[in-house]
């Protein structure tokens, strides 16, 4: 076998494998080899002792002997713990309720208890109607009187012998005031004061209104009437002034000099056309031959009209201030 195995190139590291590799490899050869091979004939005897002894004396054998004895037991601890109770039971004790014990119980409870209970019953309601319900009812009393004592009488003897007296007392002294005091002078006030507005605050307002209000308001109409009459003649002749002094002539200048102006610049307009037209078509003729004619393209409208600027149609004029 090959021992020392190293790249090349590892000197050191090499040797220190090789020499421990030595030791182990023959550690494993003498020492656990031979207990791996121990270890898997055990294994294998084992599997087969379990396979063909283990097995079968388990199937055979120690199962049905296990089961025996398991029903044996059975047996023996319904024998000793639940036949003898289920015997005692079925035997014993039920038929001595049914024959013995529930008579005996029957007449005990129909000659001794339900009596016994009754007188305890009757007892009980005569300590409850004779003994308790008294003693409630004192103890009741008491209670109610201590609390009457203690929070309601005082309040009560407070109440109708200080507080109502004292009220009664007031509400007199109120009673003789509001007659004797209060109501005299209101009437009084209220005298006073029709008196003061019949005979002082009337005169003096129907005096105002009919000699100082009503004549002010109908001088104030009769101004603003007026007033308004001025207004609208200075308007009328603000407005006369200025057409006289600017829309009058600004009308005769436009119907005078501006109209007869634009006509004069648009016959002369029309015949540079009409002669620019005449010589386009000479040029054209001499040019290219054939008869002169104008393109329908060349014919030139004027604006918001479907005639030619050659057949404008006369109209008769209108003046500036007409139109307006």
């Amino acid at each position: 076998m090959e021992l020392d195995k190293r790249p090349p190139g590892d000197g050191g590291e090499g040797c220190l494998v090789g020499v421990v590799r030595v030791p182990v490899k023959i550690v494993a050869l003498i020492v656990v080899l031979p207990v791996r091979v121990v270890w898997d004939l055990l294994v294998a005897f084992g599997r087969a002792a379990r396979r063909h002894v283990l097995g079968p004396l388990s199937t055979y054998v120690l199962q049905p002997v296990l089961r025996g004895l398991g029903r044996v037991l059975t047996v023996l601890l319904k024998l000793v713990f639940v036949w003898p109770w289920a015997g005692l039971w079925r035997y014993l004790l039920q038929p001595l309720y049914a024959h013995v014990l529930a008579p005996l119980g029957r007449g005990l409870y129909a000659h001794l208890l339900r009596p016994l209970g009754e007188a305890l019953a009757w007892l009980g309601r005569g300590g409850v109607r004779y003994l308790l319900a008294p003693l409630a009812k004192g103890v009741a009393r008491l209670l109610w009187a201590l609390a009457m004592t203690l929070f309601v009488w005082p309040w009560v003897g407070l109440w109708r012998y200080v507080l109502a007296p004292v009220g009664r007392g007031l509400a007199w002294a109120g009673a003789l005031v509001h007659r004797y005091v209060l109501t005299p002078a209101g009437q009084a006030l209220a005298w006073t004061g029709a008196a003061f507005y019949r005979y002082l605050l009337r005169p003096l307002g129907l005096g105002a209104y009919r000699y100082l209000l009503a004549p002010l308001g109908q001088a104030l109409a009769w101004a603003w009437h007026v007033a308004g009459r001025i207004v609208r003649a200075v308007w009328r002749g603000v407005r006369l002034v200025g057409w006289v002094l600017i829309g009058l002539p600004a009308a005769q200048v436009y119907r005078y000099v501006l109209t007869p102006v634009g006509h004069v610049v648009r016959d002369v307009w029309r015949t540079v056309r009409n002669t620019v037209r005449e010589v386009r078509a000479e040029v054209r003729k001499a040019l290219f031959g054939g008869p002169a004619r104008e393109p329908a393209r060349s014919r030139a409208r004027t604006l918001g009209s479907t005639t030619a600027v050659g057949e404008t149609p006369s109209a008769p004029e209108i003046s500036w201030r007409k139109r307006g």
